[in-house]
Formats: structure tokens, C-alpha cells, sequence
């Protein structure tokens, strides 16, 4: 005889804030001013979005260093069905795209029309909200250049 599936009720969340710091206060309100900032590590590469600490080496770092807005997209997955929660309702593809200047790339939402669209390569340019506040939703999406 098999014993009943036991269930219960179970909801994740983070209740908590986390003050930001020097070096994210800089990235939050470079994007705020239109600007994406990045921090130089101290091999001289560039990480984008910046880190307190160096992933490799773990030395605090405290370099900023701003970048392009526009890159390559080294990576991406395609949405066609997007969730309730997604950034935009609309299809369009999670992607790793490495910022002119930076030598990692950083994950975000390229706004394209279909997945014939999307490359690996290819390139893509901020596309900014109309209103920003210091957030990573300052930047709306990443669009293609050529429909830029």
C-alpha cells in the first residue's frame, strides 16, 4: 500500500532589502542617468553589471569604469510564450551580451520581432524606459542595431 503524498503550502520570497553599497549605488544610478558602469578588476578585464569582489581572486575592487550601450549577444534562449511576470508580454529572448568595453557580459532582454531575428554575434543597443529610476529595468530591453 502506498502512504498519502504529504503536501503543504509553500510560498519563496525575499523579505528582506539589501543596501547596495558604493559600488552597485554607482551601477543603479549610472543607469538612472542613461550611463552603464562596470569595474575594473585587477587583471584590467571589465565585469558588467560591476562586482564588489573579484570572482576569480576575491580582491575588492573598486575601479568603475563606464561602458558602451550597445554590444554582441553571446548567448540567448528564445521566449515564445512569455509568463505574467516575464518584461515584456510579447516573445522575445533572454540573452548574455557583452557591452563594448566590458569583457563579461551581463544578462538581459532582447526586444525582437521573431527568433529568425536572433544570433549569436549579432548586434544590439539599449533601449531605455521613458522614465528611470536606478533600476535594472532602466534599461527596457536591448533592441537589434538595425532596427535601432
Amino acid at each position: 500500500m502506498n502512504a498519502p503524498t504529504l503536501t503543504a503550502p509553500f510560498c519563496l520570497e525575499y523579505s528582506f532589502k539589501r543596501s547596495l553599497g558604493p559600488v552597485l549605488s554607482a551601477f543603479f544610478t549610472g543607469l538612472r542617468d542613461g550611463q552603464i558602469i562596470g569595474i575594473r578588476a585587477q587583471d584590467g578585464r571589465v565585469l558588467v553589471p560591476p562586482c564588489e569582489y573579484d570572482p576569480r581572486t576575491a580582491a575588492e575592487l573598486s575601479e568603475l569604469v563606464p561602458v558602451a550601450s550597445e554590444g554582441v549577444v553571446t548567448s540567448y534562449a528564445w521566449v515564445s510564450t512569455p509568463r505574467p511576470k516575464h518584461p515584456l508580454q510579447r516573445p522575445f529572448a533572454f540573452a548574455l551580451i557583452k557591452l563594448d568595453g566590458a569583457d563579461t557580459p551581463m544578462l538581459h532582454v532582447v526586444d525582437a520581432i521573431d527568433p529568425d531575428c536572433m544570433q549569436t554575434g549579432m548586434r544590439v543597443r539599449v533601449q531605455w524606459a521613458k522614465e528611470r529610476v536606478g533600476a535594472i529595468t532602466d534599461i527596457a530591453s536591448f533592441v537589434p542595431e538595425e532596427t535601432a
